[in-house]
């Protein structure tokens, strides 16, 4: 049984009611998203970030853990886990910079379009469910289909905005010829393998309105030793307790 809490060095997670815990490839992505919003927003200006289908409110946590001017509407359809979200934000310092919309992201209305939007999204579409339908909600296409997220981010970001989702590695090529279509090119790709014997398993993948030639690299987790990689441990370290 999975931890009902996951204790970061500035937050803590409490979990026991998201169907979706805390999971290495999520924590990765969420440093990643973090680190790239921090490299991007060079002015130190008010950034407005969309998180869609916040879960447990890690990826909010963390961007907002490294951008202290960014102000995040974080999405979230399940009633107990967006409680938890915003319980979770209460407790940590940036209860200013996050905001809690317990909602269908297809029917979500903001007045506003979005620097950032990121998305850990219902991602094994087609594959065996659970019983557990808000198990279904939260890691199936039940609730959000792909073709729906990439419509959903049209409507929301701004002309000059990013887009950051992560996949199971299966599903990356058709994402990213089905964002194509909707006006939005692969800028940044960063494909996961749980250690170098591993085949990938996961794709990061950044997006934004303006065609260009791809950045194209890979992470492993861990090494032969089975001990995180250099490039893992640097992407975690400002969050992980013991890096």
């Amino acid at each position: 049984m999975a931890n009902s809490y996951f204790k970061f060095k500035q937050f803590t997670i409490n979990q026991n009611r998201c169907a979706m815990k805390v999971c290495t490839d999520a924590c990765l992505f969420g440093a990643l998203v973090a680190n790239h919003i921090f490299t991007t927003n060079k002015k130190n200006d008010s950034f407005q970030c969309l998180d869609i289908g916040a879960g447990t409110g890690l990826l909010s946590l963390m961007a907002a853990q490294k951008n202290i001017q960014i102000k995040i509407d974080a999405v979230e359809i399940d009633a107990p886990a967006a409680e938890q979200v915003r319980k979770n934000i209460a407790a940590s310092p940036w209860i200013n910079n996050i905001q809690v919309f317990n909602e269908d992201i297809i029917s979500f209305k903001a007045e506003k379009k979005y620097d950032y939007i990121i998305s850990n999204p219902p991602f094994f579409e087609d594959d065996l469910k659970s019983a557990d339908k808000t198990k279904n909600n939260a890691k199936h296409d039940t609730s959000l289909s792909l073709l729906e997220l990439l419509q959903v981010v049209d409507n929301h970001l701004a002309t000059a905005g990013i887009f950051a989702v992560l996949l199971p590695y299966h599903r990356v090529d058709y994402f990213i010829e089905e964002s194509k279509k909707r006006g939005l090119y692969l800028a940044t790709q960063v494909l996961v393998k749980h250690t170098i014997k591993h085949k990938f398993f996961r794709g990061i993948l950044f997006f934004n309105r303006e065609e260009t030639k791809p950045e194209l690299s890979e992470i492993i987790i861990k090494d032969i030793e089975h001990k995180y990689t250099p490039e893992f441990a640097a992407a975690l370290k400002d969050y992980y307790l013991f890096l």
